[in-house]
């Protein structure tokens, strides 16, 4: 049911500029010239260089990045113009985007995050329950974050049980909560 671009483990620390899409963080340096371990959130970790130039969340900066390798589940990478392993420590944490339009459609029933977040949600009863607030892909399944209207949080695996019906042109996500979930 999810894409998995931007399929990121722990919320954004902000919000990146309308229209992008989160592809990869830099995890920390590998060895000291200045190559960098990359966490890729692309369904195929090398598809992190596949859609042009990277940005970060403002799009405010480019970079120009050349994978070299893997190791232990990350790319290994370097940046255009960082050669040391203290300009690779500079960038740790950063989050790497992409443009939305240059990202392919998504398959039928496939949803990139970006597109999920800020969707109203009601009940199968047409009950309003809030807004989507985050959706973290766990190693266990992606799990939605639903604010509340109430002000509370709902936490909601991500299946096509609990959400049967996506309408990404109304802006609306349908949920179908177990019953031991109180969604009001």
């Amino acid at each position: 049911m999810l894409a998995q671009a931007m399929t990121e483990h722990a919320r954004p620390t902000r919000k990146p500029a309308a229209g992008l899409v989160c592809l990869g963080e830099v995890l920390g340096p590998h060895g000291v010239k200045g190559a960098v371990r990359v966490k890729s959130f692309a369904a195929a970790p090398a598809d992190l260089v596949a859609y042009g130039a990277l940005v970060n969340a403002s799009g405010t900066q480019r970079f120009a990045l050349t994978l070299i390798g893997e190791s232990r589940g990350a790319l290994i990478a370097r940046f255009e113009g960082v050669d040391d392993r203290d300009g690779v420590e500079a960038l740790r944490g950063l989050r790497l985007y992409v443009p939305r339009r240059a990202m392919p459609a998504p398959e039928p029933e496939s949803y990139y995050q970006t597109d999920l977040i800020g969707l109203r949600v009601i009940d199968k009863a047409g009950l309003a329950i809030g807004t989507v607030r985050a959706v973290l892909d766990l190693p266990a399944g992606a799990v939605i974050e639903i604010a509340r209207a109430d002000g509370g949080e709902l936490l909601l695996a991500f299946t096509d049980a609990t959400v049967p019906s996506i309408d990404l042109e109304a802006g609306l996500m349908v949920i179908d909560p177990p019953e031991e979930v109180e969604a009001r």
